[in-house]
């Protein structure tokens, strides 16, 4: 169904056309005196320039117009040309109606869906996920689940860093372990074993002994490099050990990102990308956009109307070895070949702005894409501590992503079993939503570009702009619906919202009437802090309404039923919000 603030629009074009002005003047907006009206036209001080008139008496024109208009109970024109909207209580319960009956609460599916890549995640190999995988984790995520709400087709892929150093240093650290392993023997020419010689715990404590080792030890550093060369160029055995890498690395993985309820719909790496960097090396410098220099082998990207002044991006090193620019190039390149995105979205940290603007640049410039495809860079600041330094464990460390979840599930449970009504079981499940609304909320309600304090206390709070409380609300609904099941003398007629009894109700309405076009500017703007905003005004709107209306004893029937349907359909939209972030309600709390 059409967006509300469409339909108020509409009908302010056809005033300010009718009156003799251009429709492009009747912009309409949420108002930012909600104690004056609802929405705000302010058109006419843009018209009045245009039309050499005062912009009260274009405003008024309009006003009159617009007299009655079966969409306002109100018109008014305000010096010094604002003019203020009130939409008619029948007018929006009607759209609430709508709501109700139409498929996703009437949300739209896009017009002309699209394939978007999503790269999102970018955790390395042999490595625990750490807090600082979080932010592009489940803000990706979310990305990902707004657009696949609205009909894109939406691929993930968490774009692993899988052919790095890393891997020499713990193909070599595996040698000096176990040098009898069938890998390091040169003379060895059976099958090599489909079993890992390692498990991730294993492989977890090998990778920080080599990079430690590496760093005292230049021999080893240098074995370590050759290792990494070697894989790089074929070689079998390490092949082999790079596979059971892989595959235990994202077999683990698997499991720490579903723990924060996180899906890939690809797992691909920078090694996937390799087969392609040669074409592409070639293709650059017989295009003449690559020239040496400095032994190295860069392209311009600077562009005429850069505010400042812009490095070229270096596509190959001086050595002959690639780098991350090189791989990502080589990865657009094969999405180009495999999936033919309309739309690419990257999620990294905001310092690597500059990189991904040489990415695009280059891309654009080599024809690997065309020069209108949307190329979005999404860069996120960091999670800190309350001294405003970025998050660390009590002893200084990197803490471990699954240890955070751990530390906010049981201090969540904590909470829970204060009040203590259900059983262990539950107490655990329950706790463990609440624990991760209370962690995702807690980062995706502030702007992703933003740093922001990580204060476990405020996140697990039932009051407040926290997931708790937006759960708190929703739970708080199904209860009143359980209770409503127990009523006996039910509304036996055809169920429908009528127009709102008070003025919190009225509040309720329009705060949901507003949904559809919340979830599609979330997404264009790659928001997800605004659905939160979204949600959070809905949470406390629902609990306003709940404080001044006494549903369960209304004796009109027909009242307390308008009231049933309208509560229902505010849970349905909180859930389908919440979902959106990945986040899930409990049955209660």
């Amino acid at each position: 169904m059409k967006k509300i603030l469409t339909l108020i629009t509409a009908e302010i074009k056809t005033a300010f056309t009718e009156c003799g002005y251009e429709e492009s003047y009747a912009k309409v907006t949420l108002s930012n005196r909600p104690d004056l009206c609802e929405y705000q036209c302010n058109g006419a001080m843009a018209a009045a320039k245009a039309y050499k008139k005062k912009p009260i008496d274009i405003a008024n024109e309009v006003v009159e117009k617009l007299s009655g208009s079966s969409l306002f109970e109100e018109v008014g024109a305000v010096m010094p040309g604002f003019i203020n909207l009130k939409l008619k209580d029948t007018y929006l319960a009607d759209y609430i109606n709508a709501m109700v009956t139409e498929d996703r609460c009437g949300s739209e599916k896009a017009e002309n869906p699209m394939t978007v890549v999503v790269d999102y995640g970018g955790a390395n190999v042999a490595k625990p996920l750490h807090i600082g995988h979080l932010r592009s984790a489940i803000i990706g995520e979310s990305i990902k689940r707004m657009g696949l709400f609205l009909g894109h087709n939406m691929i993930g892929d968490v774009h692993l860093g899988d052919w790095g150093l890393q891997m020499g240093l713990i193909i070599e650290e595996l040698r000096d372990r176990e040098p009898d392993l069938p890998y390091f023997d040169e003379g060895f020419t059976g099958e090599y074993p489909t079993e890992a010689p390692f498990t991730i715990g294993k492989l977890e404590e090998i990778y920080p002994a080599a990079s430690a080792k590496s760093k005292e030890d230049e021999a080893f550093s240098t074995r370590a490099h050759d290792a990494t060369l070697k894989l790089q160029n074929g070689y079998a055995p390490y092949r082999a050990l790079w596979k059971h890498i892989m595959n235990v690395s994202i077999e683990d993985l698997k499991k720490n990102y579903g723990n924060l309820n996180v899906t890939y719909d690809l797992w691909k790496g920078e090694s996937d990308a390799q087969q392609y960097i040669p074409g592409l090396i070639q293709e650059l410098v017989d295009k003449g956009l690559a020239y040496e220099s400095q032994g190295a082998l860069v392209v311009d990207i600077a562009e005429p109307g850069d505010s400042k002044e812009l490095p070229p991006c270096i596509v190959r090193k001086s050595d002959g070895a690639s780098l991350y620019s090189t791989s990502d190039l080589g990865t657009i390149v094969e999405r180009e070949k495999d999936l033919k995105p309309d739309w690419y979205i990257y999620l990294a940290d905001k310092r690597q702005e500059l990189h991904f603007l040489q990415v695009f640049r280059v891309a654009k410039k080599a024809g690997i894409v065309a020069p209108d495809k949307k190329m979005s860079y999404l860069g996120f600041g960091t999670m800190n501590g309350k001294d405003g330094k970025p998050f660390k464990t009590r002893a200084g460390g990197v803490m471990r992503l699954e240890n955070l979840i751990s530390d906010i599930n049981q201090a969540a449970y904590e909470k829970i079993i204060e009040n203590r009504t259900v059983s262990e079981e539950e107490a655990m499940d329950t706790a463990r939503m609440v624990g991760l609304a209370a962690l995702k909320y807690g980062d995706l309600s502030n702007q992703a570009s933003k740093d922001y304090i990580f204060d476990m206390d405020r996140f697990l709070s039932f009051e407040g702009n926290t997931g708790p409380y937006i759960l708190y609300t929703i739970v708080r609904i199904k209860s009143i619906l359980s209770k409503y099941e127990e009523v006996e003398d039910k509304y036996t007629g055809e169920p429908e919202i009528l127009p709102a009894a008070s003025a919190s109700e009225k509040d309720l309405m329009l705060l949901l009437s507003r949904y559809n076009e919340v979830v599609e500017t979330s997404f264009e703007e790659l928001a997800p802090h605004k659905i939160c905003q979204y949600v959070y005004e809905l949470a406390n709107g629902c609990n306003r309404f709940y404080h001044d209306t006494r549903i369960i004893t209304e004796t009109d029937k027909k009242q307390q039923a308008s009231w049933i349907h309208l509560i229902t359909l505010a849970m349905e939209v909180l859930n389908n919000c919440i979902g959106l972030l990945g986040i899930e309600a409990p049955e209660r709390m």
